[in-house]
């Protein structure tokens, strides 16, 4: 697996997800129990988003070019 993107933002985490999700992109999202050792919902440890290495090229221009168009 390779790492697609990390992040401390669990809106933005959110956002990749459901895009994976749509794209029907296979995932993990590593750390979240990490995470939640230091209690009260802190995101003191990024997440990372991990996908397979075959679908790394297609996730990848996904996310770009959800980016670019910005918010709906």
């Amino acid at each position: 697996m390779r790492k697609l993107m990390e992040t401390q933002d669990p809106a933005q985490l959110s956002w990749v997800v459901a895009l994976l999700t749509a794209e029907g992109i296979n995932f993990e999202v590593f750390d979240s129990h990490v995470s939640s050792l230091f209690g009260n919902g802190v995101m003191m440890i990024p997440r990372r988003v991990m996908v397979a290495e075959d679908d790394f090229a297609r996730a990848r221009r996904l996310l770009d070019t959800a980016s670019e168009a910005g918010p709906a």
